[in-house]
């Protein structure tokens, strides 16, 4: 089971030198502070719509809506998320067979070719919100234009672009191989038993 060494930097404190540093910290507070809210308010907005329902016979109009839109804020806020502490799928046979330099090229090729992809979605998820944005439409309980639910898919394309980005930096400028600018590639010796 593959595990990965976190090295010992503090939870928001970044590895990378000067204002490559600066920039991943600053990522990394706001993933954090991104995930956490979006959690809190969705379990707020469930519950509160549970005790209206079950005990005061009212039903939040607008929680379907609310959740919906912390979903998408989620979902994009952890995208950027998992790629900083290198949690991703990873299908590694082929790269856990390579010496120590090819794979350090490998994961340099790799963190470059899905910076661009994630750079290259970003830039089409903007395109298709100016499109919802064209069409209209509206939330139907909120009354807030569709494409505003939408406006956090370009932002976690966008982190997740600069964490990949980062990470082949570090890669390039470091003598190990880090999965993220602070998780070290490797395996635990530890088996964990499913």
């Amino acid at each position: 089971m593959p595990d990965t060494k976190q090295t010992d930097l503090g939870d928001h404190q970044s590895s990378l030198p000067g204002i490559l540093g600066i920039i991943d910290t600053m990522i990394s507070r706001f993933e954090s502070f991104a995930l956490a809210a979006g959690v809190l308010l969705m379990a707020l907005n469930t519950v509160s719509n549970v005790v209206g329902r079950y005990v005061f016979q009212y039903s939040l109009f607008f929680s379907e809506e609310v959740n919906r839109i912390l979903i998408i804020f989620i979902t994009f806020a952890g995208v950027g998320y998992a790629a900083r502490h290198g949690r991703h799928i990873r299908m590694s046979a082929i790269y856990d067979a390579l010496p120590a330099q090819a794979r350090k090229v490998l994961m340099v090729i790799i963190a470059l070719f899905t910076s661009v992809t994630m750079f290259a979605l970003c830039y089409f998820s903007v395109i298709y919100i100016g499109k919802v944005q064209g069409s209209g439409r509206i939330l139907p309980a909120l009354q807030i234009p569709i494409y505003w639910i939408f406006l956090w898919v370009p932002v976690g394309f966008f982190v997740t672009a600069m964490q990949y980005l980062l990470t082949a930096i570090k890669n390039i400028t470091d003598k190990d191989i880090y999965l993220s600018t602070n998780v070290l590639e490797g395996y635990s010796d530890e088996e964990s038993e499913i």
